[in-house]
């Protein structure tokens, strides 16, 4: 039976779309502030929501035991309860099912003997890694309900950047499989492109800081920060010492976000004025290419939710991640292209 056949392809492809729309969904999640709605975690039973005006009760009293409803939303009533409880249940049912998606299938290729040992191998990481995703979730939703009525901006951070490299691994995984045959690449030239990635990551995990801390609901003007100052004077006088305005001042993150991105813009921009220079494959040329045009629009996408965050914070907010996720999966692509 042939190994690593196109069935295993799919599979792999199937996965990346899955953790793609559990990112969507886990965005409108957090911009609906939904995600402290379910505070105890059961994995079948959870499975299933509240049935009958019963069980909405008590999910509800449930609900009103923790810090977000008694300082945040004490006014809600069964039915606002019901609106935020929705996204939560959606995001925790869609990770319980890639987990499924991932493992049976696993052990059926495993039995079957239609895996490569490199591709077993690859595979175990892959769902150890979604093991420690979900492990994460529980773990930043726990930050939320103690004393503070939100969770933890840096273990969000970890959840969703985890979420990230998960699905950037998995995508790797099955371009191993798609091109199995690579060429010799200039070694300079693909430590750049891993450079502009590790860039990128960065400026994701400040991306999930920003989301973290509602920092991108103030400083709603571009390119400056405030009418006519790049630099809020509060990002000095946030934290002390002055190193935290720039991890968890509100000010100081958004200044640092919006710095990154012209740092990622100007290396994917060397990165495709260089590659101009050296004799590159068909899809080589589309990686770099696609770079270019995808790193442009999700600036683009940046400088809107900036200025209109307060009058569209969904529909910008979600987009702006996508865009992240689309220039990542092209960014793992490229890299792929000009590795061994």
């Amino acid at each position: 039976m042939k190994k690593d056949n196109k069935t295993v392809i799919y599979w792999l492809l199937t996965g990346c779309i899955l953790i793609f729309i559990m990112v969507v969904v886990g965005g409108i999640t957090r911009l609906t502030h939904s995600g402290l709605s379910i505070s105890n975690y059961k994995l079948i039973s959870g499975t299933i929501p509240p049935m009958n005006e019963a069980e909405w009760n008590e999910a509800f009293e449930l609900y009103k035991q923790y810090p977000e409803y008694q300082k945040l939303n004490n006014h809600f009533g069964l039915e606002d309860f019901k609106d935020i409880y929705f996204w939560e249940w959606l995001h925790r049912v869609i990770g319980r099912f890639i987990g499924l998606v991932f493992i049976i299938p696993f052990l059926y290729f495993l039995i079957r003997k239609q895996l490569s040992k490199p591709t077993i191998k690859k595979s175990i990481t892959l769902l150890a890694l979604g093991g420690f995703q979900g492990f994460l979730g529980w773990y930043m939703v726990k930050s939320g309900l103690v004393d503070n009525p939100d969770v933890s901006h840096y273990r969000l951070a970890a959840h969703l950047t985890t979420a990230f490299i998960t699905f950037a691994y998995t995508f790797w995984v099955a371009l191993d499989l798609m091109f199995p045959n690579k060429k010799e690449i200039n070694k300079g030239f693909r430590n750049l492109v891993r450079f502009g990635l590790a860039l990128l990551l960065l400026q994701i995990v400040y991306g999930a800081f920003v989301a973290g801390l509602d920092a991108g609901f103030i400083h709603n003007h571009w390119p400056m920060m405030n009418e006519g100052k790049f630099m809020h004077e509060t990002v000095y006088i946030e934290q002390n010492p002055l190193y935290k305005n720039f991890i968890e001042g509100k000010s100081g993150v958004q200044f640092v976000h919006r710095v990154l991105a012209y740092f990622v813009v100007a290396a994917i921009f060397i990165i495709w004025n260089k590659s101009r220079k050296l004799s590159l494959t068909n899809y080589q040329k589309k990686g770099v290419n696609l770079l270019l045009i995808m790193v442009g629009v999700q600036f683009l996408l940046g400088v809107l939710t900036i200025l209109f965050i307060n009058k569209a914070k969904v529909l910008l907010g979600v987009s702006h991640q996508v865009g992240a996720f689309v220039l990542l999966s092209i960014m793992t692509f490229t890299l792929h292209r000009f590795s061994k």
